[in-house]
Formats: structure tokens, sequence, C-alpha cells
């Protein structure tokens, strides 16, 4: 069971910050931090004093309904920043699924890194600027408002000549990101 995410989704959910429910289960902010993102675990007493602070009780939380969550908000966002690009996750866990929606930015005059041919199918739909879409030896011009589709069978990647940043959706099925 992921506690953390759990944790973190409840949070969420009741509209507090890390700080202020660490302050109303007399913990630190970083402590929430490291729980949520699955780095310690809380013993019985604090699991059930952040329980007791977000509404819920250990039998609820640990009910084995399956809530489906269909709505996921900017601030569960995963984002990663790397040499020239941030991706970031839209679907927390994504990987679990079929299909796995990324938004990513890239700066002027960078590439994202090549990615090796896979099973599975990549859709991208352009949100800001244009890019390169290189698959195999081919290279396609897509521009804001239009979209990409492709099997992942061939080596491919994304390239932004222009000098401005590039904004893209990206979703890819079976999860690869």
């Amino acid at each position: 069971m992921e506690l953390g995410i759990k944790i973190k989704r409840l949070r969420l959910k009741n509209n507090l910050t890390q700080e202020e429910l660490a302050d109303r289960c007399e913990l630190t902010k970083g402590y929430i931090s490291q729980l949520e993102n699955e780095l310690t675990s809380p013993s019985i007493a604090t699991l059930e004093d952040i329980l007791n602070a977000l509404g819920t009780t250990p039998a609820e939380f640990f009910s084995d309904e399956k809530s489906e969550k269909v709505v996921f908000t900017e601030a569960e966002f995963i984002e990663k920043i790397a040499d020239g690009h941030k991706v970031e996750w839209l679907v927390p866990n994504a990987q679990k699924n079929e299909m796995e929606p990324i938004r990513v930015t890239i700066e002027p005059h960078r590439s994202l890194e090549d990615d090796m041919p896979h099973e599975g199918e990549e859709f991208g739909y352009v949100l800001k600027g244009s890019v390169w879409l290189h698959i195999g030896k081919a290279a396609y011009c897509v521009k804001k408002g239009e979209v990409f589709y492709f099997a992942s069978e061939k080596m491919h990647r994304i390239e932004n000549r222009t000098a401005e940043s590039v904004v893209l959706l990206w979703v890819a099925s079976p999860p690869t990101f």
C-alpha cells in the first residue's frame, strides 16, 4: 500500500498544506513531506493523529473499497526538470494505467533524448510553439494546434529548433515515461 500517497490525497482533498497538517499533528512539514514521498513510515500513534487531523478513521483509510480518482489538480502533478526540458506527470502513478499523459516543456534550441524502440503507441498535441518529431530517419514539423500519433517501434525524439519554449501534451500507451 502506498501510505504516503494516500495521505497526500486526503490532505489535498481537505485543502491543507503540508505545514497545516503538520501543525495539527504536532509534526514538522519536513516529516509530512518525507511521509508523502514514501521516504519514511509513521508509528501507529502518529498515523492515528494524522488520520484524525484528516477527518478519517483507520478503518476508512485502510478499507479495500477502491474509489477511482478521476480528477487531478495541478498540485498533484509530479514535475521533473532535466537538461533543457521539464516533464510533468499529469496523473500520479499513471505507470499502472493503460496510458500515461505528461506535459512537456522544451527550452529553445533543445531536444529530448532519443527514445529507444518499444511496444506501444504515442500521441502528442502541441499546445505552444512548434516541434520537430523524429521517428527513425523521418522528421516532421508539428505546430501549435496540431497532433502527432505513431507506433513506438522506431527510435524517436522531439526537438525544439525555435527561439521560444515549446509545450506539448504527450500520451504514451503503455506507460513509458
